[in-house]
């Protein structure tokens, strides 16, 4: 009888330990989910730490140098050298985007102004 009891009691001790291994705190479960945000943070960390190396090399070449400044100048805010000569390249419009700068001319052209307000001492 008694080795019965002994049985039951390590047979429950036994079933609380499983319950508590799958469906307690800091469960399986709970690893496998804790080892999908480590490797989401890792790859996220990765393309800062991407990005951070990027930015710091244009720091460095703006501290450092005229040409990343020339660059910048002429891409950012379209800045040309004395006597360079400067070409505009237009895409091909298409009929929609015709039709439209027409609508917009002709609406520009029929749209009333209004006369300046005299002060009276004309």
């Amino acid at each position: 009888m008694k080795h019965k009891w002994i049985a039951l009691v390590l047979l429950v001790l036994l079933g609380m330990l499983q319950y508590r291994l799958w469906f307690g705190k800091n469960s399986i479960s709970d690893y496998r989910l804790m080892q999908q945000q480590i490797a989401q943070m890792t790859e996220q960390n990765a393309r800062l730490t991407q990005r951070n190396l990027i930015l710091r090399a244009d720091i460095n070449d703006l501290q450092s140098g005229e040409d990343s400044l020339e660059e910048r100048a002429r891409n950012e805010l379209g800045l040309i050298k004395q006597g360079e000569t400067f070409f505009r390249i237009v895409p091909d419009m298409t009929p929609d985007m015709t039709s439209e700068i027409k609508r917009e001319a002709t609406s520009e052209l029929t749209t009333e102004t209004t006369p300046p307000i005299s002060s009276g001492n004309e």
